[in-house]
């Protein structure tokens, strides 16, 4: 099993943030299966203020890159993704397009 942090903000606003909160609390089918079927075994999503957290746990064998390729083709999670991006915003140190930002490890108990 390999675990993956991720960090993205989501637009300042208590109305854009109840929204997105609430199409993460049933999220469409299509979207959980591009989740499990890229090989992420569990993913859970923190907020605190307008800052998202996210851990992934997947597979030995996930990729980045195979998971990117098959949303790229997934009429369904393009959609998805458009729909998100009326509440997210790129952390200040992304990429141009990027989103969600692999965070180092910096400690471990």
């Amino acid at each position: 099993m390999k675990r993956f942090c991720l960090a993205l903000d989501l637009k300042n606003d208590p109305a854009l943030i109840a929204e997105y909160e609430a199409y993460h609390q049933n999220i469409w089918p299509e979207i959980r299966s591009s989740i499990t079927g890229a090989g992420i075994t569990n993913m859970e999503i923190y907020r605190t203020g307008n800052r998202l957290f996210m851990i992934m746990e997947t597979s030995d064998d996930f990729s980045f890159s195979a998971k990117a390729a098959m949303d790229e083709s997934n009429k369904k999670v393009q959609e998805w993704e458009t729909l998100m991006w009326k509440f997210q915003q790129p952390l200040s140190w992304a990429s141009s397009g990027e989103k969600w930002i692999l965070m180092d490890k910096i400690f471990q108990l």
